[in-house]
């Protein structure tokens, strides 16, 4: 009889998630030779190659992918089973502030992490604009918050920079109309920084529409009336990027920052921090990068 150790399909499923090696020895706190080990072992027990490596990066071989859904099954039932059964000392509750535009696809991850390791915290998930979060952080209002900002303020940390991009309807033509029709909400830090960027490059612009909706701006963009400025990969997919022919400027990065993890208001929003933290460091890359 041959037994599948949960230590090493957790690092299969990391290096799946975490884009290689090296990323996901880093967010389980491990040696790169450690994880390779495991993975080299589980492959000797099951007799399967599981990892493409005839390339310059690795893939999951049809193999990998098909252990790869049973692996998370057993990793999250595992979980379950410790947080169910060692739950009594954690309870209580945990504010957290996200950007409506950075919660995928690393924040609920994130969630069901901690919920398995502490069911019976509740976290409650306060998305809003940055200024407001920062404003609601500084009041005591929330114990933790994530910022998308140009720089970082005192006390926070930047867990990763995103490209900002210009994004419209699938094959629209509002990217290529001038003057640009632009749609982004009246709180929209974006908007400054595109706005100088469009004034910059002498490219007339004028607003499309005037709401504080997130719902209607991406209405009015999907129905290629104007175009829009997201982090890339948070864009919903009814959108796409605007191709370079329409020769928009290019927008920069935007720091993604965290406030409230240097220094915890208690040992669950510590918890919640070393989560948030590897969500985001090792990023999401959809490509098995070989170190």
């Amino acid at each position: 009889m041959r037994n599948l150790d949960i230590t090493t399909l957790r690092s299969f499923v990391a290096v799946s998630d975490h884009g290689g090696v090296t990323r996901a020895a880093a967010a389980l706190n491990l040696t790169q030779s450690a994880v390779s080990m495991q993975l080299k072992r589980l492959e000797e027990m099951l007799g399967l190659d599981l990892l493409d490596r005839s390339n310059r990066k690795i893939s999951l071989t049809p193999s990998g992918e098909q252990l790869l859904t049973y692996a998370r099954r057993l990793v999250e039932l595992n979980d379950e089973i410790v947080g169910r059964l060692t739950d009594q000392v954690w309870e209580g509750e945990v504010t957290f502030g996200v950007p409506h535009d950075i919660i995928y696809p690393v924040i609920p991850r994130v969630l069901k992490q901690f919920n398995a390791a502490f069911p019976r915290v509740r976290v409650h998930l306060n998305s809003s604009y940055s200024t407001a979060l920062i404003e609601a952080y500084g009041q005591g209002e929330v114990d933790l918050i994530l910022t998308t900002e140009t720089l970082v303020g005192p006390g926070g940390e930047t867990l990763t920079e995103v490209p900002l991009r210009w994004y419209g309807a699938p094959n629209g033509v509002a990217g290529k109309q001038r003057p640009l029709k632009l749609a982004n909400c009246r709180n929209c830090l974006f908007r400054a920084g595109a706005i100088e960027k469009l004034e910059e490059a002498k490219i007339h612009w004028e607003s499309a529409i005037d709401s504080n909706s997130d719902g209607a701006i991406e209405a009015t963009v999907s129905a290629d009336l104007a175009v829009t400025t997201i982090l890339e990969g948070s864009a919903p997919r009814h959108l796409e990027l605007v191709p370079s022919s329409a020769n928009l400027p290019d927008l920069g990065t935007q720091k993604i920052n965290m406030y409230g993890g240097r220094t915890p208001r208690n040992e669950l929003v510590e918890q919640l921090v070393k989560m948030v933290r590897n969500g985001f460091c090792v990023g999401d890359a959809p490509a098995l990068s070989q170190v």
